[in-house]
């Protein structure tokens, strides 16, 4: 079993980094979270989960042990494979997650593509008495300060909402009102927004 990997940041989009270590490059699943972590540096290292199935080999990475953590609680749940594990980290931060968890709020977890109030209701119940032993902080993650302008960020973000499984269509017309609204905004920003948007 992997625990981590880590090596150079050969490649990274909002939904996947890829990792080279020892010549190898490692296409890794990552959320909104360990994407903001980790998009400036040359070197990472993250925490990984191998999801191993007859068709395929996956893998999804972590900035933190404490978000790996929470995406095992997740998958734990279930209906609630490593893609929507994935998509829930990356329209809350773990710190919100936790709260939401907590504080039983599942209106803000059913605003998250792919979760009903009947899963968000099974996530909260399965998960309430389980989340102090994720040990999440309250750290945040630092914000994006580079000079992108807003056509990358445009195609950016709509690639990572086609990936992360919405249609094009609704996701650039979505992203287009956010950058009109927010033009200064960081391409995580605007995901998250749209992810909120999106239904």
């Amino acid at each position: 079993m992997i625990e981590y990997i880590k090596g150079k940041l050969a490649e990274i989009t909002p939904t996947t980094a890829i990792i080279e270590c020892n010549g190898i490059g490692y296409n890794i699943n990552i959320s909104l979270n360990t994407y903001s972590d980790i998009q400036r540096k040359e070197e990472t290292k993250l925490y990984i989960y191998e999801a191993i199935r007859e068709d395929a080999f996956v893998l999804y990475g972590f900035a933190t042990k404490q978000e790996r953590e929470l995406f095992l609680l997740l998958i734990s749940v279930s209906g609630i494979g490593g893609n929507t594990a994935r998509m829930i980290l990356s329209a809350l931060t773990p710190n919100e997650l936790c709260n939401v968890i907590s504080s039983g709020n599942d209106t803000l977890l059913k605003t998250v593509k792919g979760i009903g109030l009947k899963t968000a209701q099974r996530i909260i119940v399965d998960l309430k008495d389980k989340i102090g032993s994720a040990g999440v902080s309250n750290e945040t993650a630092g914000s994006f300060t580079g000079n992108i302008s807003n056509n990358e960020i445009y195609e950016e973000a709509v690639s990572a909402l086609t990936m992360l499984g919405f249609s094009p269509a609704p996701s650039q017309k979505v992203v287009n009102a956010l950058l009109k609204e927010e033009p200064h905004a960081e391409v995580e920003r605007i995901i998250k927004l749209a992810l909120q948007r999106l239904r």
